[in-house]
């Protein structure tokens, strides 16, 4: 088990009012979290953030039971503390503008507009809290024709090009476009937002004002493509799908083995040297269809099933082994369980059982480390990814509401 930890982060005494819900908004602020930030976040009562619902699969409890609560949420929503309020309600709404004023951060991801009816849209949060860094995530931004539109991450992966440029050609058996396997827009639109975050944290020490963050998936989207956007904008080339293949380099890409594949991302002649040597085809190297990459990538129909007829010789263990102290990058494909199990994600600790006790059964959750390893400011480790609710109360008191004014508003259902 994971201990907790009680160091401070880099963000400690940064107070975030967390009103998103789903993925992007939630990965960023919990990314704010790790770094020592005190995020609240707030949840609808009863129902919550709908993520708790989107399984399989679910949590289990000590004695190893899916509890219906599901597994989704606890990916970015550790190091919160959750509090129940119905902003549809005038008593909610006093309460999380009164939560604006002590807070240096809000994140929303409500659609455009959404929040002005409540009272809690920029103009007039900020006008209450000048300091205030105020960041709303949405899908296509707060302006443009597409301004009110709801955005998802599937959306945004068809319409900004990734899925046309993502699976095997047209021409391959399988062929078509295909998503991304983990929710990549939404994560990156997380990570931008929290950069954008830190960036207007930092302007305020100068200008002792907040400012409005208008993050779009659609922009991050486009913004990802990479070398893939600027490829197209620099030649007017439309970028297609071509499997685990690169469109600038060769050989980038999986190969098969005597036991099933391995990847080789040989991104330079040096490389591909020291490859052709380890192999036993020193020649290859030397021939003038392969001697650099510019010819390696337009002469990659003969060269890729040469190297396939001497991949195939060996198991991928072998391979790894043989190029391991020869600078060939060069590796298994693994599944997530194999990922977990590879030495050095265990040496590096990114598997993490964080404990928890909001009397629901539920002794500990599974969560990945972040990422993120600062040497004087480590990410903090203070709280599992909450249950329902569970920090309401302890929050409202901090707030300076009594236990009266507390037991009153539950019983009218605010809370």
């Amino acid at each position: 088990m994971t201990a907790l930890t009680s160091h401070q982060g880099a963000l400690a005494g940064i107070k975030v009012l967390d009103l998103s819900r789903v993925l992007a908004g939630p990965w960023c602020t919990q990314t704010l979290a790790d770094l020592g930030a005190d995020v609240v976040k707030i949840e609808r009562p009863i129902v919550g953030d709908d993520t708790r619902h989107w399984g399989p699969p679910f949590l289990h409890d000590a004695q190893g039971q899916a509890t219906g609560q599901a597994a989704y949420f606890a990916c970015c929503n550790r190091n919160k503390r959750s509090v129940t309020i119905d902003m549809a309600t005038p008593d909610g709404q006093a309460l999380l503008r009164r939560m604006a004023l002590e807070a240096d951060v809000l994140v929303e991801n409500f659609k455009v507009g959404g929040l002005k009816a409540y009272g809690l849209d920029y103009a007039s949060i900020s006008a209450l809290n000048p300091r205030l860094v105020y960041c709303s995530v949405t899908g296509f931004g707060q302006d443009g024709p597409y301004a009110r539109r709801a955005g998802y991450d599937l959306m945004v992966q068809a319409m900004s090009g990734m899925m046309s440029i993502t699976g095997l050609g047209d021409d391959m058996p399988g062929g078509g476009p295909q998503r991304v396997g983990v929710a990549l827009t939404d994560t990156f639109t997380g990570m931008y937002a929290a950069t954008a975050i830190l960036a207007a944290l930092h302007a305020r020490q100068a200008s002792g004002r907040g400012q409005h963050i208008d993050m779009a998936l659609l922009d991050v989207g486009m913004a990802i493509l990479a070398n893939q956007s600027t490829g197209y904008l620099n030649s007017g080339n439309v970028p297609q799908r071509q499997g685990n293949t690169h469109p600038s380099l060769a050989p980038y890409q999986d190969f098969p083995t005597a036991d099933g594949s391995m990847l080789l991302a040989i991104g330079n002649d040096g490389q591909f040297a020291r490859f052709c040597q380890a192999v036993g085809r020193p020649q290859w190297s030397a021939d003038p269809r392969w001697a650099t990459n510019v010819e390696r990538v337009r002469h990659r129909a003969s060269l890729i099933p040469a190297m396939e007829e001497v991949t195939r010789q060996r198991t991928t263990a072998a391979w790894i082994a043989l190029f391991e102290d020869k600078a060939v990058p060069c590796g298994p494909i693994n599944d997530i369980a194999q990922a977990f199990a590879d030495p050095q994600v265990q040496a590096r600790g990114l598997a993490l059982k964080l404990p928890r006790d909001a009397q629901d059964g539920i002794a500990e959750i599974g969560s990945v480390a972040s990422p993120m390893r600062l040497s004087e400011h480590p990410p903090v480790l203070r709280h599992a990814p909450p249950a329902l609710g569970e920090h309401t109360d302890e929050v409202l008191l901090e707030l300076g509401l009594d236990s009266v004014e507390i037991a009153r508003l539950r019983a009218a259902s605010v809370l």
